[in-house]
């Protein structure tokens, strides 16, 4: 495989330390409305009690090793996250579309405050459907509601 083939397999509780690295990478890049305090709640949260509860998809390449990673529960998508050395590579669509193909509707969450987020699930055919004040764990960080299909 060249570093510029992308293999998607399920992941392992072995993969979790490298997942939680590119989570952190990828919020640090795209989350400026978190504060470092935040960012550091949210990966105790992600190491400890989201990466348990979803059935993760890891993208990697021969060289690279993983480079994003995505968290589906039944046919919500709770997490997708792509380390910034890859943005823009397809890696997101990649793990998006690998994820998602057997569902017949999909929706999610997204940032508000993450325009670049918001853009990439509408390019991809998500349409909002609502919007809330806080996150899910009440934080005052807005969320856009969305469903494709």
């Amino acid at each position: 495989m060249s570093d510029a083939t992308l293999a998607l397999r399920a992941a392992t509780e072995s993969d979790w330390p490298d997942l939680v690295r590119i989570w952190r990478r990828a919020v640090e890049a795209t989350h400026s409305f978190l504060a470092p305090s935040d960012i550091d709640e949210i990966e105790t949260q992600v190491r400890t009690t989201v990466l348990p509860s979803l059935t993760v998809t890891v993208a990697q390449r021969a060289r690279s090793g993983s480079v994003g990673w995505i968290g589906v529960h039944d046919t919500q998508v709770e997490a997708l996250f792509v380390d910034p050395t890859a943005h823009r590579q397809g890696v997101g669509r990649a793990l998006l579309d690998a994820a998602t193909a057997a569902m017949p509707h999909v929706t999610l969450d997204v940032n508000e405050q993450n325009p670049s987020a918001v853009g990439f699930y509408k390019r991809h055919g998500f349409v909002e459907i609502g919007r809330s004040e806080r996150d899910g764990e009440g934080r005052p960080f807005p969320l856009v509601h969305m469903r494709r299909g």
